[in-house]
């Protein structure tokens, strides 16, 4: 055989033992990247999150219509944890640990959020939270995409007071987390605005309540007292379908009592009857019928992935639209769909919402949002009657109790903490 047949056998071996051993690492880079969907469809949290599942499942296609990310498809791991809190944080793990995906979108209320926080921050996953909160948390491994209280509540209260002058409240919630601690932030910044505390009733109920004859005479006796009265709730899941039932029932008018909603939005009155809830209101940052290019775009792109021209879009699906191209924009720029550099990729990144602004992923690890009070319309819409003059940065920590008063997040290389005392200059949260 000649020299340069050896030659050529040689370069031959080299190449082919060259590609054996990367094809191992090229399989791995173009395996798809996974995105866990942790949404309940089942139970009573079902009338909420089933919508969510459905806008991620459409981002997801339209993302891999445009190539992928990173050259890499994306493949949607979808859940069902049945609005059963544990196993809320038992899909979590799975999905981190089992289903090795690279960002987390789920979660709806506080207490499916609380039961899953441990398990992000000990295997150090991502997760994009897009409903209204409480605030007084703050973790390195969660993006709050929904509104903290200065976003949606404290807005919300101001407008029935100055706007519609009430002078007696009854603080309406489910017996969790979110409730209780926002009613504590409303009922501090009351007090703040001079508003006796006999002026302020709490009432708590629990999840799937279904019993509301006895609490809606209870509220329609404290607004027969000849003072203005409203009702600010915080009630979450199918017991809204109940409670605004017998408030027709019992004949309580928006105009007498208006209702002040923080979790009935475009998606739980296609479960109600909106005829019977046509006045009352709710406060969010986002609205169906908001005009903007963006908005007229997205609502007939979901109808055409769902092949239904009435389905209707909400607040929190916005929010996961917000989180969902805020996590894309971030890996392109690390370059790379590991944790921490996604991370720290994410402070300061921008997006345009839905209603003609900018998102923009803050320190905090919150978002910047407008903010609109809606009054619900026979046909089920909203009807803007309120909104606010700029975009409102959101506080992870209430400047109205008194032991978060000085208290801030930062994730920034800088401060890296979620928990600040900005007085005492010193990070309050427990080393690992």
């Amino acid at each position: 055989m000649s020299p340069s047949s050896l030659d050529n056998q040689r370069r031959a071996l080299l190449t082919a033992l060259a590609l054996a051993s990367a094809s191992p690492r090229l399989a791995r880079s173009t395996e798809p990247i996974r995105v866990g969907v942790l949404h309940s469809l089942t139970g009573t949290m079902a009338i909420s999150e089933s919508a969510l599942r459905d806008v991620l499942l459409m981002l997801i296609r339209e993302q891999n219509d445009k190539g992928g990310l990173l050259g890499r498809r994306l493949q949607a791991v979808v859940v069902d944890p049945g609005s059963d809190w544990p196993t809320y944080a038992a899909m979590a793990r799975q999905l981190l640990e089992r289903d090795h995906v690279a960002v987390v979108f789920g979660c709806w209320t506080s207490v499916s959020r609380k039961a899953v926080l441990p398990v992000f921050e000990e295997l150090d996953g991502l997760l994009f939270y897009p409903v209204q909160f409480e605030g007084q948390e703050s973790s390195r491994n969660i993006f709050y995409t929904g509104a903290t209280p200065n976003q949606q509540a404290i807005p919300a209260v101001e407008y029935l007071k100055v706007d519609l002058g009430v002078e007696r409240w009854v603080l309406l919630g489910t017996d969790y987390v979110y409730p209780r601690t926002t009613n504590k932030i409303i009922e501090a910044w009351l007090v703040r605005q001079r508003v006796p505390q006999a002026d302020i009733t709490t009432i708590y109920t629990p999840f799937g309540h279904t019993r509301w004859q006895e609490t809606v005479a209870r509220i329609k006796a404290i607004g027969t007292s000849g003072r203005h009265t409203a009702v600010v709730s915080t009630v979450n899941g199918d017991a809204n379908v109940h409670f605004y039932a017998e408030l027709a029932r019992q004949n309580v008018s928006a105009d007498e009592i208006p209702v002040m909603a923080f979790s009935v939005g475009e998606q739980e009155l296609t479960q109600l009857n909106p005829v019977l809830l046509a006045g009352h209101l709710a406060a969010w940052n986002y609205f169906m019928t908001i005009t903007s290019p963006l908005n007229g775009e997205f609502i007939p792109r979901l109808r055409l992935f769902l092949n239904n021209d009435q389905r209707v879009t909400n607040d929190p699906m916005e929010a996961h639209y917000i989180g969902f191209n805020m996590w894309l924009k971030a890996v392109e720029k690390a370059g790379t769909i590991e944790a921490k550099a996604v991370r720290k990729a994410l402070i300061g990144i921008k997006i345009p919402n839905l209603s003609g602004g900018e998102a923009e992923m803050l320190s905090s690890h919150t978002i910047t949002k407008p903010v609109f009070i809606g009054k619900i319309q026979k046909n089920g819409q909203f009807k803007i009657v309120w909104k606010s003059k700029h975009l409102v940065p959101g506080d992870a920590w209430s400047p109205y109790l008194p032991e978060s008063k000085d208290w801030v997040a930062d994730w920034s290389d800088k401060v890296n903490c979620g928990r600040y005392d900005s007085r005492e200059r010193r990070c309050l949260d427990a080393k690992p």
